[in-house]
């Protein structure tokens, strides 16, 4: 098995990703609800760019 396997990075992951926004209104965070970088528009979960950080650190370190 190879990485990529275990780590999805390709194209399809990219359509996944909410567009960021050109400017407000600004989604709120679901965790802090501080401004994200994703337009108020974009439906799903919106995390900012400090509880993205720190969702991606507990990803990685869950094993």
């Amino acid at each position: 098995m190879s990485e990529s396997d275990y780590c999805a990075t390709g194209p399809e992951d990219e359509e996944r990703r909410p567009v960021e926004a050109d400017g407000p209104p600004y989604a709120e965070c679901v965790l802090c609800r501080q401004p994200t970088e994703y337009p108020e528009s974009y439906k799903g979960v919106t995390l900012c760019p400090v509880c993205e950080w720190q969702e991606a650190q507990r990803a990685a370190c869950s094993g």
